[in-house]
């Protein structure tokens, strides 16, 4: 690593702990300020997405989309940091509390992970969401964003910046870094980096999760199902996979591949012209696309990379299945474990359904598009994890704490208890 690159995570690191030392007061009210910088400089910051738009005018139609800042995201933003800065402190929170003897108590309480490094593409949004919750769990970060999204990455960076010293607080605890380069660097620093979150396209993870030796915390797919039960509400399928599918193709919640009980394909015609007349691409196996021809609705072949295939745009596969069972092992087969949906009025399918089926976020007559940090209310997220290990799904405050092991005595000796000894009491404190 280059001294200079070294140097400001070095830097980053200092100062996350003077961060973390903070009161929890002191951290509110960074992002107070926070949000108050982004209302006043919402001009200078819809001016320098304007220019990254103007720069990036040969991305695709789905990288524009997430690369666009708007009034409304903008105050989405606003939104997520006052959520953010109204939660109660995580850290110093005690999880256990032990007596080991008397005069000698263990107590295990909430710490901030460290440095995280942050790699991610297109979206400057980002940059607030991951600021924000850096802040409040008392961790620092270095940010790499998407190039498309220079000025606005490095005029967001700076408001993060400012709100930290505008209230003591050094800003060095969030630093930003451009240029390829920086990333095979920063990657072999496991020494001063704890972790990762990769946040864009599955080729982006799954490079870094094969060339770090730092924990790496995010998805690779957002391969996403809704299942159609036999007796499911045709009013709430359509209600359901609508917003699922066309509510934000390239998010990794949208709906990829639509499940169809045998017994629901009569009324799957009106479902499908509803999604037709909204622009969307049915991709339907051959029992799906019979019934969708019967009644005029236009669909094309299924093909067989289909199933397990992540679009990000208008183009829906669906698949009829036999029941239950079938649906549930063809998402465990084709899904990324991100998030997958019954529809049903059937409260005990309902219920089989969620209690068996093994992704992070699993629901019942709900849009898949309800899996997002801050629609679960915790602010906003820095990623999505389908890992099984320290944090599943939208990660908030919550996924970027670990703990610490807190031990006051009197002067106690180890060697002094065991067999024949002294025995440790092992007594649960309030």
């Amino acid at each position: 690593m280059s001294s200079a690159l070294r140097s400001l995570v070095e830097g980053v690191r200092g100062a996350q702990r003077d961060v973390a030392q903070a009161s929890g007061d002191k951290r509110t009210a960074v992002l107070g300020r926070l949000a108050s910088l982004l209302e006043a400089r919402s001009g200078a910051l819809l001016e320098a997405n304007r220019r990254d738009l103007e720069e990036a005018s040969d991305v695709s139609a789905v990288l524009r989309a997430r690369l666009g800042l708007t009034e409304a995201k903008l105050q989405g933003l606003v939104d997520s940091v006052r959520q953010i800065a109204a939660m109660p402190d995580p850290l110093g929170r005690e999880l256990r509390a032990t007596a080991l003897d008397q005069g000698l108590e263990l107590r295990q309480v909430t710490s901030p992970i460290g440095v995280v490094l942050i790699i991610f593409e297109s979206r400057p949004d980002a940059v607030i969401q991951i600021g924000s919750l850096i802040v409040r769990s008392g961790n620092g970060v270095v940010m790499k964003g998407g190039r498309e999204a220079t000025y606005s990455n490095r005029a967001l960076i700076q408001c993060l910046r400012d709100a930290l010293e505008h209230e003591g607080l050094s800003p060095d605890a969030v630093a930003g870094v451009e240029g390829r380069e920086a990333v095979s660097e920063l990657l072999e620093a496991s020494d001063v980096i704890d972790l990762v979150i990769p946040r864009g396209s599955n080729e982006l993870v799954r490079s870094i999760q094969q060339n770090t030796r730092i924990p790496v915390l995010g998805h690779a797919d957002g391969i996403c199902h809704v299942y159609l039960d036999s007796n499911a509400s045709l009013e709430k399928a359509m209600t359901v996979v609508l917003d699922s599918k066309t509510g934000y193709p390239s998010a990794c919640n949208a709906v990829e591949t639509l499940l169809v009980h045998r017994e629901f394909l009569p009324r799957l015609p009106w479902l499908g012209q509803k999604l037709r007349n909204t622009g969307v691409e049915l991709r339907a196996d051959e029992k799906s696309r019979l019934v969708l021809q019967e009644h005029g609705v236009l669909s094309t072949p299924a093909r067989a990379e289909d199933s397990g295939h992540e679009f990000g745009e208008l183009v829906l596969a669906i698949r009829a299945v036999d029941g239950l069972d079938e649906a549930i092992a063809h998402i465990h087969r084709f899904g990324s474990g991100h998030t997958d949906a019954i529809v049903t009025e059937d409260r005990e399918r309902a219920e089989a359904f969620l209690r068996q089926v093994d992704s992070a976020s699993v629901f019942h007559n709900a849009s898949t598009r309800f899996a997002d940090g801050f629609r679960y209310g915790l602010g906003a997220e820095v990623g999505i994890s389908t890992g099984r290990i320290h944090a599943r799904g939208p990660v908030g405050v919550e996924g970027l704490l670990t703990s610490r092991w807190l031990l006051r005595g009197d002067g106690q000796a180890a060697g002094d208890y065991g067999p024949g000894k002294k025995a440790l009491l092992h007594t649960a404190l309030s």
